[in-house]
Order: structure tokens, then C-alpha cells, then sequence
């Protein structure tokens, strides 16, 4: 899952990118909303999460703005400190699809924006399955005929990328974008390695799938025996 997180105050933005990171999302972390609606326009994400006290543009506008350029189709969720009802009223009717108050917990904070994620329709909504195995979304758990295999948070990542296009190409850049955030240097093997090493995790685990390379385009998971190396 990758996430866009608006936040002017860089100890708050540091705090927050870092949580999420540890929980298993990819964050794409700004401070501005020029910045956000630059990202929005040209990567996509899963959610947003914004604050409404910014430099350049009011907060507001951004989530107006962020609605329209996405068809209404990427979750919002508001951070901020404007606790009256009329803010909160004005957000929600603005595209928000849920809205927290500064001070907060962390691990709130994760529980609503993974409630986000789980509503009919978003991306990870639904448990993943192909062949004999099974993506969890909400447990970010991969199992075989139930049994659990072990990922690192960038193999899940690969893995539910993948399932989400079961049987289709996966475009190598798509999948750079998806797994990495905009501040994170990607060697030109960073991919290849990650595929590499689920490969051996699947085949492990006999999960009857596996994952075929597309010379010069990317990547497809296909069920064994149904696609072309």
C-alpha cells in the first residue's frame, strides 16, 4: 500500500512517515500542497493523509482539489488540529472519507486509515487469493492452504502488486513506484532482487504459482504451467 502524507511540521511528518513504514506501508512524505497535488498527478496511491495547516495552500483546497484530479477514487483521511464542527462538517463533505483530531495516537491513527483502506471499493479491500494462495489485506499475511509464510515487508508489497494483476504484465516502473518511496535511492537490480528472492519463498512453500519475467516490461504471477517464461 502506498501513501501520501501531507504534513508541513517535519517532526510530526518524521514521526508519522516512520509508523507507517514500520506498519508496512510505502509513504511518500511532503510539506506542502503544491507538492501533494504534483505527487497525486503523477503517481499513484492508495490514501492521503493531510493536514489542513499548510504554507501555501489551505488544506481544504488541496482535498478539493485532490477529489477532483482522482474522480473522487483516493481515500482522505484529515490530520488536524481544527477540532470545531464546522471544520469537520466541511471536510467531510469535501471528499474526506474520515477525519482525526491532533493530539492523537499512532496506532488510531493506523486502525482508521487501514478502516479506509477495507471500504467496498479501495484498492485492498478484498483478501487476495490465486491458486493455493491466500493475501490477507488486513492481517498483511500471506498464507499456503493456511500456512503462514514469512515476507519482508518489500516481498508483500511485490507479492500484492502482483495479485492485484494476476495473469497481467506489471510494468517494471509501475512496481519501482509502488514499493518505493519518492526519497529512497532504487539500485537498477532493486526489483530483480525482491523477485528473486520470493520466488524462493513461494517455490518453498509450493504455493502452486509463480512469477514470470517479461523481457524489457516487467513482471506477471501466473498459476505453474500457464504462462510463458
Amino acid at each position: 500500500m502506498k501513501i501520501l502524507l501531507l504534513e508541513d511540521n517535519a517532526a510530526m511528518r518524521e514521526i508519522v512517515a516512520d509508523h507507517l513504514t514500520q506498519c508496512g506501508f510505502v509513504v511518500d512524505a511532503v510539506k506542502t500542497g503544491d507538492e501533494a497535488l504534483s505527487a497525486v498527478a503523477t503517481i499513484s496511491y492508495d490514501a492521503i493523509v493531510l493536514d489542513l495547516g499548510l504554507p501555501d495552500i489551505d488544506g481544504m483546497e488541496v482535498l478539493r482539489q485532490v477529489h477532483a484530479q482522482t474522480g473522487g477514487r483516493l481515500p482522505a483521511l484529515i490530520v488536524t488540529a481544527r477540532d470545531g464542527l464546522e471544520s469537520r462538517l466541511l471536510g467531510l463533505n469535501s471528499g474526506a472519507d474520515d477525519y482525526i483530531l491532533k493530539p492523537f495516537e499512532l496506532g488510531e491513527l493506523e486502525a482508521r486509515l487501514r478502516a479506509v483502506l477495507r471500504r467496498p471499493g479501495q484498492r485492498g479491500s478484498t483478501t487476495n487469493s490465486f491458486g493455493r494462495l491466500m493475501l490477507d489485506p488486513r492481517s498483511r499475511q500471506v498464507f499456503v492452504e493456511g500456512v503462514a509464510i514469512e515476507l519482508t515487508r518489500r516481498e508483500l508489497a511485490l507479492l500484492e502488486e502482483l495479485l492485484r494483476a494476476a495473469g497481467r504484465i506489471v510494468v517494471k516502473d509501475a512496481l519501482e513506484d509502488r514499493l518505493y518511496s519518492l526519497d529512497k535511492e532504487v539500485s537498477s537490480n532493486a526489483i530483480e532482487a525482491t523477485v528473486s528472492r520470493l520466488r524462493r519463498k513461494l517455490a518453498a512453500a509450493d504455493a502452486s504459482v509463480s512469477i514470470n519475467t517479461v523481457r524489457g516490461i516487467g513482471y506477471r504471477i501466473v498459476l505453474e504451467n500457464t504462462g510463458e517464461a
